[in-house]
C-alpha cells in the first residue's frame, strides 16, 4: 500500500446489525470494504428489553481482527442509550434499550418541573419519550459513578480512557446547542448529576490506544489510536452528505428516516417545538436540525412478522399497487414498539376511514407512500422553520438500496433526490479519523471526495405534487 494512503477501521453500530469497514483514503482516493458484519440482537428478560452489549463488543473485536492492521479506529452508534460503571469502572448490567416501556409518562413528570417550552428553549432537543433525560429520571440515582453512551462505553474497554463525545452528547437534552457545554441549570432542576459524564470530546480528538489485551486479541500491531468521530451514527452520515454549498436537505434512512437541514445555529422556537424538530449538534459547529421519523423500521417489523419473504420481489409487488391509496403517520409513536406491525398499520387505516391494506405488497405500498409523505413534511416545514431554502435532497444509508422509495421521495419533495452512500455513517466515521490524521481537509473537502469516489444515484421528481398534498391534507384530517 502506498505510503499516502492509510487505512481506517470504522466500527458502525445499528440498531439491528453491527459492521466494521475499512476505509482506505488518499489524497484522491476513498474506497470503503466490509471486514466483518454481526448481528445485534436486543434481548428481552424479566426487567425489560436490554442490548446484548457483550456480544456486541465481541463483533467489534472479531471486526478488528478481520480489518488488519489499520492506523486508527473509530466508533459511531445510535443515540441516547448508555452503560452505568461503578466506581472500579465495571459496567452495572446490560444497557437498557431505548424500546424499553419504562419511560412511559416520565417525560410528563419532568414537564412538572421543567416545562416542554422552556426544556426545548434550553436544549432544543425534540419530545421522543426515550431521550437520555427522560431515561435518568426514570433509572433513578442508584449506585453508578460513571454513565458512558454506548461507543464510548466500547471505546473505554478498547482503551482504557473515558471520554464523553459530543455530537452523541447532544441527544441526552442535557446540552446546550448555543454553547455546544453542558446544560448545569437544566440537570440540578431534574436532578442528575452531571458529574456521571466523562469529560466532553470532539470529533478528531484522540481517545487513547487499543489496550495490549486488545492488540493481542485482534492481533493488530501497536500502537494503534482509537480517535473520536461523530459517534452518533446520523452525525458520522450527514458528515458523508455529498453536497456543495448550503442549500441541501438530507434524510438519513435506515430503521428511522432523519430529515432535515445542516445549519450554522439551532432554531430554537416554540413554533420548532411544536412540530417536534430537534437541534444536534455535528462536526465544524454545525447543528443537525432534524426531525425523527419512524423509518424503514415499519416494513423490517413486517418482513419479519410475513416470514422474511424476498425484499426484491415485494418492492416490485408494492410498486403496482396504486399510489397513495392509504397512508399513515411514520411518526407516530403508536409504531415505535415491535411486533403485530401489518395489524397496527391495518388498524391505522381503518381508524382514519382509508381502504385497508390486505395483502403484503398494499401494506409495503402504504408504508413506502407514508415514508416518503413523511420525508415530504419534514423537508418543507424544516425550510420555513429554519428559513432555508434547499434545492436538493440528499437520500443517505440503508434508504438507498430501495429505489422505489427514493423515487416516491423525490416526487413528493417536488426536488431531485440524490442517493448514496450506502454506507454513509461508515464512511463520515473514516473522513473524521481520515482528517484528524492529516489526510483530509475540511467538512467540504471530504464531501468533495466522497462525490469523486462514491456512486450515486439521481432521481428527478415526476408528475405534480398536489397528490401528495392532498393525501397529506387527508392525514391531517384524520
Amino acid at each position: 500500500m502506498s505510503a499516502s494512503v492509510k487505512s481506517y477501521a470504522a466500527v458502525d453500530l445499528g440498531a439491528s446489525s453491527g459492521r466494521v469497514m475499512v476505509g482506505r483514503v488518499g489524497p484522491d482516493s476513498l474506497q470503503l470494504t466490509e471486514a466483518h458484519r454481526f448481528v445485534n440482537r436486543p434481548v428481552r428478560v424479566p426487567e425489560g428489553l436490554r442490548w446484548d452489549i457483550l456480544s456486541l463488543y465481541g463483533g467489534v473485536l472479531d471486526g478488528l481482527k478481520s480489518a488488519g492492521q489499520v492506523d486508527s479506529v473509530g466508533i459511531d452508534s445510535w443515540a441516547v442509550d448508555y452503560g452505568l460503571l461503578d466506581a472500579d469502572g465495571a459496567l452495572l448490567g446490560n444497557p437498557v434499550h431505548y424500546r424499553d416501556s419504562r419511560t412511559e409518562g416520565i417525560a410528563q413528570k419532568v414537564w412538572a418541573t421543567v416545562p416542554a417550552p422552556e426544556l426545548y428553549a434550553a436544549t432544543g432537543l425534540q419530545y421522543a419519550p426515550f431521550n437520555t433525560l427522560y431515561q435518568l429520571v426514570a433509572d433513578g440515582p442508584g449506585g453508578a459513578q460513571r454513565l458512558l453512551m454506548i461507543p464510548d462505553l466500547l471505546t473505554y474497554w478498547l482503551t482504557g480512557e473515558q471520554g464523553t463525545e459530543l455530537t452523541n452528547a447532544s441527544t441526552t437534552q442535557l446540552i446546550d446547542p448555543r454553547t455546544r457545554e453542558w446544560s448545569y441549570e437544566i440537570a440540578e432542576r431534574v436532578g442528575i448529576d452531571l458529574e456521571l459524564f466523562a469529560p466532553l470530546r470532539q470529533p478528531g480528538d484522540p481517545a487513547g490506544l487499543l489496550r495490549p489485551e486488545v492488540l493481542e486479541e485482534t492481533g493488530l500491531r501497536g500502537p494503534v489510536p482509537v480517535t473520536a468521530v461523530g459517534s452518533h451514527d446520523t452525525a458520522s452520515a450527514v458528515a458523508a452528505v455529498p453536497a456543495s454549498g448550503d442549500r441541501f436537505a438530507y434524510i438519513c434512512t435506515g430503521t428511522w428516516s432523519l430529515a432535515g437541514l445542516e445549519l450554522d445555529a439551532p432554531v430554537l422556537t416554540e413554533e420548532s417545538r411544536a412540530a417536534n424538530f430537534t437541534n444536534e449538534l455535528g462536526l465544524d459547529g454545525t447543528v443537525r436540525y432534524l426531525r425523527n421519523i419512524m423509518g424503514l423500521w415499519l416494513l423490517q417489523e413486517c418482513v419479519r412478522a410475513w416470514g422474511d419473504p424476498d425484499l426484491g420481489e415485494l418492492l416490485l409487488d408494492a410498486a403496482k399497487v396504486p399510489a397513495l391509496r392509504s397512508v399513515v403517520d411514520a411518526g407516530d409513536a403508536m409504531f415505535l414498539a415491535p411486533g403485530r406491525m401489518p395489524e397496527r398499520i391495518a388498524e391505522a387505516c381503518r381508524a382514519s376511514g382509508q381502504p385497508v391494506p390486505g395483502t403484503p405488497a398494499e401494506v409495503t405500498r402504504c408504508i413506502l407512500d407514508s415514508l416518503a409523505l413523511a420525508h415530504r413534511k419534514a423537508v418543507e416545514e424544516a425550510q420555513r422553520l429554519a428559513d432555508h431554502p434547499v434545492d436538493v435532497v440528499y437520500v443517505v444509508g440503508g434508504g438507498t438500496r430501495n429505489a422505489l422509495l427514493c423515487q416516491l421521495t423525490a416526487d413528493a419533495c417536488g426536488l431531485p433526490v440524490v442517493a448514496g452512500p450506502t454506507e454513509a455513517a461508515a464512511l463520515g466515521n473514516v473522513l473524521v479519523q481520515a482528517r484528524a490524521h492529516g489526510l483530509v481537509g475540511d467538512l467540504a473537502g471530504g464531501r468533495e471526495l466522497l462525490t469523486r469516489t462514491q456512486p450515486l444515484t439521481r432521481y428527478e421528481p415526476q408528475g405534480d405534487t398536489a397528490r401528495w398534498r392532498e393525501a397529506q391534507a387527508r392525514l391531517a384530517r384524520a
